[in-house]
């Protein structure tokens, strides 16, 4: 044994015995703690996890990597505490068998990897010890095992067969062949380098979206998913589709932040799908409404289903400039769901009236608005500024955005109680918001521990796919396929990001076709990087309305017990514009400029007009014959696509002026309205 070995070896025994040290306590304390006292063990864990998210952003003296492997261990902490509560309340003692063992893994490797940074990431980058591949073992059946248990057979399908490609390509003839990989070298891949599971989307998990998930948990902690509502309630009263309208807001709004438009899905929809459908509305528009707001709501700013935080790290720009070249889209996007859902509301002869005292037992006082107005908007202003014109980093803007949040959610409606009533009920008030806080703090960490095992499966895959060089493969059978047709291509492009999409959460389906696809536009189609990956974003959106599998609409389609076809069929109509701006961004790339002017202002108000001539044809309830509304659906349908896609500006008017010929012709010959008189002239 060589000097270097012997050293090796001697390092690596001082290292495993701390870790299994430290394993073992962990593990024992975690399951004695929580056997004995779950609810406080839980709380503590919570409160770990984010004492480290915000202690290395507020003081980054750890290096991204080895904070990485951190935040690791200490998410499949909460995770495990979690979901091994969750199966034995339900009796299910073989899940919690397997999973236990499973999070020890992961929590065993970090500590390890952590302990021993220095020593596998520096001194042995390219090669490991036997041990090391043993619990890389251990660690990718481990992550195999717990992405299954999350996300199912289709995602572990994807994340497997990508493995498996990196081990067997020497297999595959013709241009997607490669030289394959030896089982080492696959596990240096996704393990003992930390690059793979612990690489940059595991630090950019750590680093940013984990900690806009605690904000979000606090929001959610403090109420203000029940003041959205509550607004909607108030906007409802003066818009005829007003209950449908609530769906959308609700679940847009909260879809674009956890991330996954079947969890969105199940969460709002468990209460806007049955009060659709008390208001009258059928099952299958019920179900259908949902599933588009759910699914539209991962493209909306500021968090975009955490995607916008990967795609400000591909691009090397700041967040808020790739959440400023989101938002003229997101308003087109919103603009035409609402008009579409209008219609689709009024065509179906509902009520659409909702009351407050249905959903909430009091009503809030001018003076309690004001109080939640400041409690809510402050932090936002905060964070709006800190990344906005002070220019902090992400990490240091959620950090004193989360702040703020505790302060103002704590100190005003505390405050408010003191004025209002007594000073005992001031201190009530106090205690329930301290309360509420932990409640935000868990909440937080059970949002970010499925976030968390998907982001880390995605690192290691995307690795793999890196190291066998297929984007570049991918590219040239991309520009074979289409002939070096830009709409063939993006087309094919979109097709890829659909399939890549099923079943996945949003942001882990962005980064498969950011990787596979999105290259191949910039280089060979000089499309704009930023239009190249807003493409491919927006069309890996799509599975979710997208049949045959279309999750969203199934989940949707389940609660309201609607039929599964008739609810896909009402969501692609709904959301028919999403399905068009992956080609717009293409020709249109100003769309989605990093610094948008009046030529983005534009641009956009014309693709809008698009969009809304598409929605007209395939929504409005048209009064007239068969073959008459027929002929009218698929025209106007036509015209939208073709301004909405057409990069020239004079033709884009022309179709709009077409749309408003036709649209004002169904108003005076089918409902026989006046034409508006100019004001002098004779009737």
């Amino acid at each position: 044994m060589s000097s270097r070995q012997r050293a090796d070896h001697s390092g690596f025994l001082r290292g495993v015995d701390a870790s299994v040290t430290i394993a073992a306590v962990l593990f024992w304390a975690l399951f004695l703690g929580w056997a004995f006292s779950p609810w406080l063990l839980r709380l503590a864990s919570a409160h770990d996890i984010w004492s480290i998210v915000l202690g290395w952003a507020s003081i980054l003296e750890m290096g991204q990597v080895q904070y990485g492997v951190v935040f690791v261990g200490g998410i499949m902490t909460v995770y495990a505490l979690d979901q091994t509560r969750q199966a034995i309340e339900r009796n299910d003692r073989i899940d919690a068998a397997v999973l236990l063992p499973s999070v020890i893994v992961l929590i065993t490797a970090s500590l390890y990897f952590a302990a021993n940074f220095d020593a596998v990431y520096v001194q042995r980058q390219g090669y490991a010890l036997e041990h090391e591949y043993m619990l890389a073992r251990l660690v990718a059946i481990s992550l195999l095992y717990l992405t299954w248990r999350e996300f199912g057979n289709v995602f572990l399908g994807v994340i497997g067969s990508i493995i498996l490609y990196g081990v067997f390509g020497n297999h595959i003839s013709g241009i997607l062949g490669h030289g394959g990989m030896g089982e080492l070298t696959l596990l240096q891949v996704l393990v003992t380098d930390l690059y793979g599971f612990y690489g940059s989307l595991t630090q950019l998990t750590a680093s940013w979206i984990a900690p806009f998930l605690l904000y979000a948990g606090l929001l959610f902690g403090y109420g203000a998913f029940d003041l959205i509502l509550r607004i909607a309630i108030v906007a409802s009263k003066y818009v005829r589709s007003g209950v449908a309208q609530t769906a959308v807001l609700a679940s847009a709004i909260i879809g674009s932040i956890n991330g996954s438009y079947a969890a969105n899905a199940a969460m709002t929809g468990s209460f806007t799908i049955p009060t659709m459908k008390e208001s009258g509305m059928s099952s299958s528009r019920a179900a259908g409404i949902e599933s588009v707001a759910s699914t539209s709501g991962q493209v909306l700013p500021p968090v975009m289903g955490a995607s916008a935080f990967v795609m400000a790290s591909y691009l090397g720009k700041t967040y808020l400039s790739i959440v400023v070249a989101g938002l003229v889209p997101a308003a087109i996007l919103v603009v035409s769901i609402a008009v579409a859902v209008h219609y689709t509301a009024i065509s179906d002869g509902s009520t659409q009236d909702m009351q407050t005292e249905e959903y909430f037992e009091e009503t809030l006082s001018r003076r309690q608005k004001a109080f939640e107005l400041l409690r809510f908007g402050i932090p936002l202003t905060i964070l709006i500024y800190l990344l906005g014109i002070a220019q902090y980093t992400v990490q240091s803007s959620a950090m004193w955005t989360i702040v703020a949040m505790i302060v103002t959610g704590v100190s005003l409606p505390t405050l408010q109680r003191g004025i209002d009533e007594t000073k005992t009920n001031a201190i009530e008030a106090f205690t329930t918001q301290i309360r509420n806080t932990i409640t935000g703090f868990r909440r937080g960490a059970i949002i970010l521990g499925p976030i968390a095992i998907i982001l880390v499966s995605i690192s290691g895959v995307v690795n793999v796919i890196n190291t066998t060089g297929v984007p570049n493969k991918i590219a040239l059978l991309l520009i074979n396929l289409s002939g070096g047709v830009l709409l063939f291509a993006v087309l094919l492009g979109m097709v890829v990001a659909i399939l890549m999409g099923i079943g996945m959460p949003t942001v882990a389906a962005y980064v498969i076709v950011a990787i596979l696809i999105a290259p191949t536009l910039i280089a060979d189609f000089s499309v704009p990087s930023i239009a190249a990956h807003y493409t491919v974003f927006y069309a890996a959106v799509l599975a979710g309305i997208t049949p045959p599998i279309a999750i969203a609409a199934v989940v949707a389609s389940g609660i309201a017990e609607a039929n599964f076809w008739r609810t896909c069929g009402v969501a692609i109509k709904i959301a028919a514009p999403l399905f068009v701006l992956p080609i717009a961004f293409v020709y249109n790339p100003g769309l989605v400029s990093l610094s948008p002017g009046l030529a983005t202002l534009l641009t956009g108000t014309l693709v809008l007009g698009g969009a809304i001539a598409m929605i007209y044809g395939l929504n409005y309830p048209f009064e007239m014959g068969k073959s008459s509304r027929i002929a009218a659906r698929l025209g106007l349908t036509a015209l939208g696509v073709f301004v909405m896609i057409h990069p020239n500006q004079t033709f884009k008017i022309a179709g709009i002026l077409a749309f408003c010929v036709v649209f004002l012709g169904e108003k005076v010959m089918i409902q026989g309205m006046e034409i508006p008189r100019i004001a002098g002239e004779k009737p």
